[in-house]
């Protein structure tokens, strides 16, 4: 029925001819000698007239139709068939194989130490288990690593290969020295203004200034920490009361202002891997079940604090676990891909 309507409108638009469609044939269950001849619209044309194009019409009548011909008339009549891509598949939507609590149900929120006027700092011992960072690093998502290569390459275009070498050079001694200066304010052994008064000048410290108001009972600062169980381990930057709530914090650094907390990219899941290891590190007897994520600007401009309740971590833990699984996965693969 296509194919005549196809026909009809192409007689249509060669000289104005219509030729109007047969009425549908019923059939029944009456015997072949019953039933009435079949009437062929195409014998009522003018083929005179139209005898090319009727004669080609006519010739392929007897071909039959198959499942790619039929394809390729409906491509032809109505363009090609649309397929929908399937959903991209989400974190949320996906759960951790291994599945382990944030927090420790054995482990008391308040401190059993009874001296809490030193904090702890414990060295990272390297290479013994993989690091929160490096975890991060390798699991890095397509759109992750494409824009930090577009910014890596606009950065040497606008700066040069030296010159963006010096950049990265320098970022990094300034994040070094605003983690020092941030050690000592908080440390009982002294006071910052003692030992240097350029570091207290300096416009990350001054962006923090009201940050540091709210924070005390410091417990951690600069200390490793291990989850016993998932192997893995990171240097946390300190743990602390913020406005009374016992948190792991951890201090960045920005040229560009980040107001929400989507702005950090993955800086949630590296500290809520802190809050889960330290609440898995028997160095640590205590327990932690918020975060905070403090953005210093280096103009001075006042510091974004993002607080993560135990709600919003127990959010970001699921995430963080596919992570690391997605880590070892790789890591499985690379070595048994490496020759013996």
């Amino acid at each position: 029925m296509k194919a005549f309507q196809t026909i009809c409108r192409q007689l249509r638009i060669s000289k104005g001819f219509s030729v109007e469609p047969a009425p549908c044939v019923g059939f029944s269950t009456t015997s072949s000698c019953d039933r009435k001849k079949k009437v062929n619209s195409y014998e009522e044309v003018d083929q005179d007239k139209y005898s090319n194009l009727v004669q080609s019409i006519l010739s392929s009548r007897g071909h039959a139709q198959n499942p790619e011909s039929l394809f390729e008339e409906d491509a032809l009549l109505y363009g090609p068939v649309s397929k929908c891509k399937p959903p991209k598949q989400d974190d949320q939507a996906r759960v951790p194989r291994n599945w382990l609590p944030l927090f420790n149900p054995e482990r008391c929120v308040k401190s059993n130490s009874s001296d809490l006027s030193i904090p702890l700092k414990i060295p990272l011992k390297r290479n013994v288990v993989p690091s929160v960072t490096r975890i991060l690093q390798q699991t890095m998502t397509s759109q992750q690593i494409f824009y930090l290569d577009r910014w890596k390459q606009r950065m040497i275009l606008e700066l040069g290969e030296d010159g963006f070498a010096e950049y990265t050079s320098n970022t990094f001694l300034q994040g070094k020295q605003f983690h020092e200066a941030l050690e000592y304010i908080l440390s009982p052994q002294g006071n910052l203004k003692e030992r240097d008064e350029n570091l207290l000048e300096s416009g990350y410290i001054k962006s923090v200034q009201q940050i540091l108001k709210d924070v005390s009972g410091v417990r951690a600062l600069e200390s490793a920490v291990q989850h016993e169980t998932l192997k893995y381990a990171g240097l946390l930057d300190c743990v602390a009361e913020y406005q009374g709530k016992l948190c792991v914090i951890d201090w960045k650094t920005s040229e560009k202002p980040k107001p929400f907390i989507q702005n950090t990219f993955d800086n949630p899941l590296q500290v809520v891997a802190y809050v889960g290891a330290i609440n898995h590190d028997a160095n640590y007897n205590f327990q932690v079940q918020c975060a905070l994520i403090v953005v210093a600007y280096k103009d001075g401009s006042p510091a974004h604090p993002h607080f993560m309740d135990p709600e919003l971590c127990s959010q970001y833990w699921p995430k963080w676990l596919l992570r690391l699984e997605e880590y070892i996965e790789k890591e499985k693969k690379q070595n048994i891909q490496k020759p013996e």
